[in-house]
């Protein structure tokens, strides 16, 4: 397991959040585990307040924490979107932004902790929600998070941000890498 520190984009600041960490792990069943790490004063924040589970779209208009996944050297990648809510999102897109059909069969167990430095959101994700992966080329991961304070006002934070705006979709942002024979 390895901590990923996620940076906030420089058009923007959010000085609540102190730090944003990331964990991923492949499972030996190839599922992937994910575990957002948020360290800061969340009365600053706002942090959606637990909801019935379920799909809901436009997450990403409040505090929630995103997943993209693609393979090396294609254009089509899915986006995954998880909310303290226990609310979740899942998209595929066929290119940059172009939203194709896809429904996610899965239902997504998110498991909030609150500590005493945040909170930290932990979810799995089944190797069949993932793209059709080619075990000979890398996996490509975009680590994100959209973070709105109690302003209204919203962070938008990244293990990368290669653009002048904040864009999670752009894959020069998708820096993590999942080598083809952890699949």
């Amino acid at each position: 397991m390895m901590n990923n520190l996620l940076v906030c984009h420089p058009s923007v600041s959010c000085p609540a959040v102190h730090h944003l960490l990331v964990d991923i792990v492949v499972l030996p069943t190839k599922d992937l585990q994910l575990r957002y790490h948020l360290q800061g004063d969340l009365q600053h924040l706002r942090i959606p307040e637990l909801q019935t589970p379920g799909l809901v779209d436009g997450l990403w208009q409040h505090t929630c924490f995103e997943f993209f996944i693609a393979t090396d050297g294609d254009n089509s990648y899915r986006e995954f979107n998880f909310s303290p809510s226990g609310q979740w999102a899942a998209y595929a897109f066929s290119d940059y932004r172009l939203r194709r059909e896809w429904h996610s069969a899965h239902t997504y167990a998110i498991n909030i902790e609150h500590t005493d430095d945040g909170l930290v959101l932990s979810v799995g994700i089944p190797l069949a929600e993932l793209p059709l992966l080619d075990t000979n080329k890398a996996i490509q991961v975009g680590l994100t998070a959209v973070i709105e304070a109690v302003d209204g006002s919203r962070s938008y934070w990244a293990l990368h941000h290669p653009a002048d705006e904040p864009d999670f979709h752009h894959r020069a942002g998708f820096v993590y890498t999942i080598e083809p024979h952890s699949f």
